[in-house]
């Protein structure tokens, strides 16, 4: 019983992992959206961090590689 305690923990702390790591890459997004994207285009409104993270996600989504290495 332990031992399944130990793989729901190992799951749990990878998935809040995952997620922090991606709040973190949301930064850049979020300012280079910000610095760059608000003057150079007319009608951009600048992004808070939540919506750069759903733009990274959502790009994340979009824009997957497929890497084949079957011969």
């Amino acid at each position: 019983m332990d031992k399944v305690f130990v793989i729901i923990g190992a799951a749990v702390i990878g998935i809040v992992g995952i997620v922090l790591l991606s709040f973190l890459l949301s930064w850049p997004v979020m300012w280079l959206w910000n610095n760059a994207l608000v003057g150079a285009v007319v009608g951009v409104n600048e992004v808070s961090w939540l919506q750069a993270w759903g733009i990274s996600v959502l790009c994340g989504i979009l824009v997957k590689s497929n890497v084949s290495t079957s011969k």
